[in-house]
């Protein structure tokens, strides 16, 4: 992926975590992943001074103790975080999911597939996307 910044994945399903890690090692992505289990783990992730920025945010929507929207809501709302290109990774498919993420920013929304070489398929774009996007320089 783009840079040596680190991944957030925001994830709590475990086998979802794994396919993700899977598909990355698959795709030869060598940034270093992190994965928070809830928006609230991933946003003291972020506010830790002592960690690096991700480059990019995979984000659940349906998660325990802050959910995807929430956190993307905080983020956006947070000058230090705003920029970083968060897209949604979910099972969700309704309308409003979507619509409640782009509105808050979500750089994309991606729904999970089942079929794991679909799913290599999505994470693949994703690297794309965040290959080919222009990020500003960490402060």
């Amino acid at each position: 992926m783009r840079d040596n910044r680190p991944i957030l994945l925001a994830e709590d399903d475990k086998v979802d975590a794994m396919t993700v890690k899977r598909a990355l090692k698959d795709l030869h992505v060598t940034n270093q992943l992190f994965v928070a289990e809830n928006g609230e783990e991933a946003l003291q992730f972020l506010k830790n001074a002592e960690m690096r920025r991700p480059g990019i945010i995979l984000l659940d929507l349906n998660m325990p103790k802050m959910n995807g929207i929430e956190l993307l809501e905080a983020l956006k709302h947070d000058n230090e975080l705003r920029r970083i290109p968060v897209v949604m990774l979910t099972t969700s498919k309704e309308e409003q999911d979507k619509l409640q993420s782009f509105n808050l920013g979500a750089a994309g929304y991606m729904v999970k597939p089942v079929d794991y070489k679909k799913f290599v398929e999505v994470v693949r774009t994703i690297d794309l996307y965040w290959t080919l996007s222009e990020l500003p320089e960490e402060e």
